[in-house]
């Protein structure tokens, strides 16, 4: 459904891959961050459902070439150099998105695992992303460069809305990284939805991992961010 596309962010040129809905009518848009492995078939897929669901979606591609193929190499993807690249790539892919002529609206940012930390922190260095969701977000993360428990590093969430969805594996919403999080959007003059998952494995949202995903809490999820984006983003 989708295609890799070119776009001008963090010094150079990013790449990402991009789907559009078929109706032909401007949409809203959703920035889709990936987990630990990069931009692979599942990653893609979301894509493909935001844009399914009315939504110009984006998911820009920090491994720039391809998903890790080692143990190891996830958690080397996004050290805390990479962290601030992914963030100026973020920003940038919502200035290309609202530069596009299918996009009408706002833009909304959605990630997963150590992409969902990302989502959740692009609340606060992009004023063009206006709500968030984080899919089981690794919190805190000391690969930020703004620690989940600095209130004033989240500033940039006055007016804003944020969702996070917690597997149990986790520690659901009562972790201390979730609530950090949620008292810094809030303090800041944004809102910010917790939800619990039971019985949840992380990555319980990623249909590629069978030994993790849970239809019934994924399909809970998908509505719910849907039912954010579509109120929030316009």
């Amino acid at each position: 459904m989708g295609e890799m596309v070119s776009f001008t962010g963090n010094g150079g040129t990013s790449e990402g891959y991009l789907a559009i809905p078929s109706g032909g009518v401007a949409s809203p848009a959703v920035i889709v961050i990936q987990d630990w492995w990069g931009l692979v078939p599942h990653v893609r897929a979301v894509v493909d459902r935001f844009a399914e669901a009315g939504f110009v979606a984006l998911a820009p591609d920090f491994r720039h070439g391809g998903p890790a193929v080692k143990p190891t190499e996830p958690r080397l993807m996004l050290n805390s150099s990479q962290m601030d690249e992914a963030a100026s790539d973020i920003a940038a892919a919502a200035e290309y998105l609202a530069s596009r002529p299918e996009v009408a609206g706002k833009v909304g940012c959605a990630g997963f695992c150590a992409g969902a930390s990302l989502a959740l922190w692009s609340g606060t260095f992009s004023e063009r992303i206006v709500a968030t969701a984080g899919f089981y977000p690794r919190l805190p993360w000391e690969g930020m460069a703004v620690g989940a428990a600095d209130e004033g590093g989240w500033a940039g969430y006055a007016g804003k809305a944020a969702l996070i969805h917690c597997s149990e594996a986790d520690g659901l919403s009562a972790a201390d990284g979730v609530q950090s999080v949620r008292r810094s959007i809030e303090s800041a003059g944004g809102t910010c939805q917790t939800f619990d998952y039971p019985g949840t494995a992380h990555a319980f949202f990623n249909e590629d991992r069978p030994e993790h995903f849970d239809q019934r809490a994924a399909a809970t999820a998908w509505a719910r961010t849907l039912e954010l984006f579509r109120a929030k983003l316009g």
